[in-house]
């Protein structure tokens, strides 16, 4: 099995690291002005990419090409990921909407619209629930198909990042005011909150998850387990 690591830079190349051999496997240069998000497909022979430019392009991973774009974002693609069935995309951008396309037909399903920013979002991977963090510091959990949704109030600056426990019974967050909070699905219970000494940029799940990494404006990692 072929391990990789997704990586991406505001010069808006994305690159795709072989782990076992620590080298550069693929590169793929969108041309735009900064690549802010990526996801991979399950079976690992495509990519999504986030532009500044509002487009989320899609690669062919082995001949490293372009296969098409999705226009549809007025301003910046800030964040994607894949349904649970991954028959579809979410996407969230600085235009204040979000977006969830179908992969077969290539075409725009949704749209949500909001009063803020987009900074990051994701999906269930086991039920119909999209999550979604906001630069007005709020979380709203949507469901995929009906009018259902909560609003989350708990961080005090924009939501930076968000990820779904792999079980999706509860997911985190982390925000520019230095907090992690998980929540339970869908209705956010609050399951945890943790106070950093800086902002919290980024987050994931361990595959079991039974641990919660963060990584924070101070250059540090900062590893949590899970008790719940």
């Amino acid at each position: 099995m072929t391990v990789v690591l997704l990586c991406w830079s505001v010069e808006a190349v994305s690159v795709i690291l072989h782990l076992q051999t620590e080298t550069v496997k693929v590169e793929l240069d969108s041309e735009a002005q900064a690549c802010y998000a990526l996801a991979i497909s399950p079976d690992n022979k495509l990519c999504f990419s986030c532009s500044a430019d509002g487009k989320i392009i899609i690669w062919d991973l082995d001949s490293k090409k372009m296969i098409t774009c999705l226009p549809g974002h007025q301003d910046g693609a800030s964040c994607v990921d894949l349904s649970n069935d991954a028959l579809r995309l979410w996407s969230g951008g600085l235009d204040n909407t979000v977006r969830s396309w179908d992969l077969r037909e290539r075409t725009q399903l949704q749209q949500h619209d909001f009063a803020s920013q987009i900074f990051s979002l994701g999906c269930c991977p086991t039920d119909d629930w999209v999550a979604v963090g906001m630069e007005n510091s709020n979380v709203e959990v949507l469901h995929v198909s009906k009018p259902d949704r909560y609003s989350l109030h708990m961080h005090e600056s924009c939501v930076l990042s968000l990820k779904f426990a792999h079980s999706g019974k509860w997911f985190v967050s982390t925000g520019k005011d230095n907090v992690l909070n998980a929540w339970r699905t869908p209705y956010g219970a609050s399951l945890l909150t943790a106070k950093e000494s800086s902002s919290v940029l980024s987050c994931d799940i361990s595959s079991d998850d039974k641990y919660i990494v963060t990584g924070s404006g101070e250059k540090k990692a900062t590893v949590y387990e899970v008790g719940y």
